[in-house]
């Protein structure tokens, strides 16, 4: 009997394993991918430097807040731009963040340049290029 509750408890976990695999965008087992995202494209975005945990947590924003943004930008924590339009995006380099060439820019308006993503109602604009400060 203990051996019978220990298969069906295996294959369950297998089960639930597999299907967490294929439903995070991993394949769906039929040569498919799941994807939740825009097509990828390249923007370009004027906005504000923002760190994104003060952002997010309490509405953080503007000059008032540039010093605890660059401390917070400068500390790791992930950094943003608001753009102009209201719409928020995390910033991220080409697998690398940017937190040494942005702290500086906090509360600041920049334009950046790199390829939109969208996932979950997450913005992300990755390979992100400052263009003008």
């Amino acid at each position: 009997m203990k051996k019978y509750i220990a298969v069906i408890a295996a294959t369950v976990v297998a089960a639930a394993v597999t299907l967490s695999y294929a439903g995070e965008g991993h394949g769906t087992g039929h040569g498919e991918q799941h994807k939740d995202h825009e097509a990828g494209q390249t923007i370009t975005v004027t906005g504000e430097v923002l760190d994104m945990v003060c952002y997010i947590d309490h509405g953080a924003t503007g000059a008032k807040h540039a010093d605890c943004a660059k401390t917070c930008i400068e500390s790791g924590l992930p950094v943003g731009i608001k753009a102009t339009d209201g719409k928020t995006y995390l910033l991220v380099g080409e697998h690398k963040p940017l937190n040494k060439q942005l702290a500086p820019l906090a509360a600041k308006t920049i334009t950046v340049k790199g390829k939109a993503v969208s996932r979950d109602g997450f913005n992300m604009i990755e390979n992100a290029e400052i263009v003008s400060k």
